[in-house]
């Protein structure tokens, strides 16, 4: 094994289960460290690899001292190229670009010829001739892009005299030993009105709820130009244009700037998997070739999403792509990303239909080593750029070394995505009622990740809630969330569902990692699933919209699931729970349907029991103590009975469950009840 130099084996000495695959180890590492080797060539990655956004498309410089506008385009395979838009009329003979040797076209626009006419705004196009035919595309760099029509979407000249005031710094999860808490919203279903909503709405309406919550992280899916809305944003066509349809640059930035100053951090999906297919809005066949930024062929071609997977060998889409990264840290101020569709990047049949059973399946012919490089690479940038930045990858597969410094062989990101809860608790929502769960099962779960890995658990996310499957709100209460949601209006499916849905929230919190994610209402059980406009629905916004009149009167029980939320997120705010990686299970009682553990100094406790209350229950407790109830879910303020009346639980010199101490307590049907110790 390694002595000196990284090597890529270090991953071996937490998990020797990958000894049997230390030359692939070696193999993967020594590609990344061949790409990286070009690139330190021209500055590191934080040089000419990072810095494409300031070279190519529109840059204000000099050319022989004489000020102006800079437009490049690296299209090798065509054979001409000229920028046309407002400022020529749209001439395509007016102003044609020269190229150099590298396959990259160039233009200069001088200001004693053009500033009163290629100004802030303008609409730009560049006029492309190759095998394709005389095509007019959008710059692969460009920074904004409107749509004019249902089916134009036009490039804009973005350079504003008067520059976004940023006001706050982002906060500092670290300094406050919290973990992650993310809110993943979308902006333009975050508002209740049927149409788009704006990043100015978002910022007025939604950050304050966020931030009310006890949240310090908002996810944004979407910002990258699409020109589908109904693809969620994960057709990208232009990766530096912030998504017209939801508001200006500057809008963006104010929406950050503002979640700063409420000690919100702000991460983005981030789309480097695959591209959309389009040749009109997008970098398809840009230069006329098929093998331009993306593969030629088959492999090229993604088939589950019909859209276009990058060639990551390529020294021009490495630029492209991590450039793309640095701009939004910098230009926009985001705290990191979320890297939509790791899983599929990873692999040669991107995954589709595998187990992924065993470790052989991590190291054989179908594994990518350039997407593998590629993810080391943009990680490596992430940091670089902002040491406090955070990144997260959606990952399905269980590849070891995701989450683990590149320096050890891993893939370099601080979180993976723990995708499989999620599936299991919709599967066992399906396939069993509640009075026959394992919770053994449950818990092992819960635990089942890699160690020394950091993990993001959720219940659900925005695929969770997608249509065509239903939420976990849903799942629980069905119809009778539109009828019977009222205090007022008893039903025992809603009791059930209400209470089932705080107590699979609370052991996923606790349980199932280092960080928590929810998705935009679920938080207090939104009725509806998503559905963006589309043919299928009359281009209906009914589902594309959050109904926040719901959580707002305090006479549903809606009101009561988003006040257990904000007293969940509290754990980690003022216990640091999600930070502490010592959890100890005290006992699991199948037959009684009860699991007691501790994550810290807290000590959980869950009567799973659809009908027996836990009357002077004896649980075993780690500290020589007296307990204090500081969470109950049965708490009539969380829709509960409000049965519980003591709070404090006197220590005992009573052995039990294997453990010398122990403490009394009652915990009715179907709750949890959450205790620290009194003593500091």
């Amino acid at each position: 094994m390694e002595k000196h130099k990284p090597n890529g084996t270090r991953l071996i000495k937490p998990d020797p289960l990958l000894k049997p695959y230390v030359s692939q180890l070696r193999e993967r590492f020594a590609h990344y460290q061949h790409f990286k080797a070009t690139i330190e060539k021209t500055g590191g990655v934080l040089g000419e690899i990072s810095q494409g956004h300031q070279f190519f498309g529109f840059n204000r410089g000099k050319n022989a001292d004489e000020p102006g506008v800079w437009y490049r385009e690296w299209a090798p395979g065509a054979k001409s190229l000229s920028l046309i838009g407002d400022f020529n009329d749209w001439n395509r003979d007016a102003n044609p670009m020269s190229v150099d040797g590298w396959g990259i076209w160039h233009l200069f626009l001088p200001d004693k010829h053009y500033a009163d006419r290629f100004t802030h705004g303008t609409r730009v196009k560049v006029h492309v001739k190759s095998a394709l035919g005389e095509l007019d595309r959008i710059p692969a760099y460009i920074q904004r892009v409107i749509q004019e029509s249902e089916t134009e979407f036009t490039g804009q000249y973005w350079s504003s005299s008067n520059p976004y005031q940023w006001k706050n710094k982002a906060p500092d999860l670290n300094g406050h030993k919290q973990g992650l808490r993310i809110y993943e919203a979308h902006v333009g279903m975050a508002q209740e009105a049927e149409k788009v909503g704006t990043f100015a709405e978002f910022t007025q309406n939604v950050l304050p709820r966020i931030a009310d919550l006890g949240y310090n992280a908002v996810q944004l899916m979407a910002i990258m130009e699409h020109p589908y809305y109904a693809s969620f944003g994960y057709h990208v066509s232009n990766f530096f244009a912030v998504s017209s349809r939801f508001g200006t640059p500057e809008e963006l930035k104010e929406l950050i700037d503002t979640a700063h100053g409420m000690g919100l951090l702000v991460i983005m999906d981030l789309v480097h998997s695959h591209a959309v297919k389009n040749i009109n809005e997008g970098l398809n066949r840009f230069d006329g070739t098929e093998h331009h930024y993306f593969h030629a062929g088959e492999k090229g071609e993604h088939i589950a999403w019909d859209s276009r997977c990058f060639d990551y060998s390529k020294y021009e889409v490495q630029r492209f792509l991590l450039s793309n990264i640095r701009y939004w840290l910098e230009t926009y101020r985001f705290d990191g990303f979320r890297f939509d569709g790791v899983t599929s990047m990873l692999y040669s049949d991107h995954g589709l239909g595998r187990k992924f059973t065993g470790y052989d399946d991590y190291f054989n012919s179908e594994v990518e080593l350039d997407s593998i490089a590629y993810l080391m690479l943009a990680n490596e940038v992430v940091h670089a750029v902002n040491p406090n930045a955070i990144s997260i990858a959606e990952e399905m597969s269980g590849m070891p070394g995701l989450a683990r410094p590149i320096g050890e062989g891993g893939l370099g990101f601080d979180y993976r995505l723990a995708m499989g809860i999620p599936d299991y608790w919709i599967r066992l929502l399906k396939e069993k009622k509640d009075e026959d769960w394992h919770i053994g099962e449950i818990y092992g779960m819960l635990r089942n990740r890699r160690a020394g890995e950091k993990h993001i658990a959720y219940v659900e996310s925005h695929d969770q809630s997608i249509v065509g499957d239903k939420t976990l709100a849903m799942q629980l209460m069905d119809a009778e969330l539109y009828t019977k949601m009222s205090v007022f209006t008893p039903s025992i499916r809603i009791a059930r569902g209400v209470a089932l849905h705080k107590l699979i929230r609370l052991l996923t919190f606790s349980l199932g990692g280092e960080g928590y994610l929810n998705f935009m209402g679920n938080e207090f059980g939104h009725p509806e699933w998503i559905d963006f406009p589309r043919a299928g629905n009359n281009n209906s916004y009914w589902y594309a919209r959050r109904q926040w009149h719901l959580v707002d009167d305090d006479t549903l029980h809606y009101h009561h699931l988003n006040a257990f939320d904000t007293a969940m997120q509290g754990l980690d705010t003022a216990y640091h729970l999600l930070t502490d990686e010592d959890i100890q299970l005290l006992f699991i009682h199948e037959d009684a349907k009860q699991i007691v553990y501790a994550r810290g100094r807290l000590v959980f406790a869950f009567n799973f029991h659809p009908t027996t209350s836990a009357t002077d229950w004896r649980i075993p407790v780690p500290e020589e103590a007296d307990y204090r109830l500081i969470l109950n879910t049965d708490d009539t303020d969380f829709g509960g009975y409000g049965a519980v009346e003591g709070v404090h639980y006197p220590w005992q010199d009573v052995a039990t469950e294997g453990h010398t101490q122990s403490i009394q307590l009652y915990v009715p049907a179907r709750s949890a009840q959450v205790l620290a110790p009194t003593i500091e």
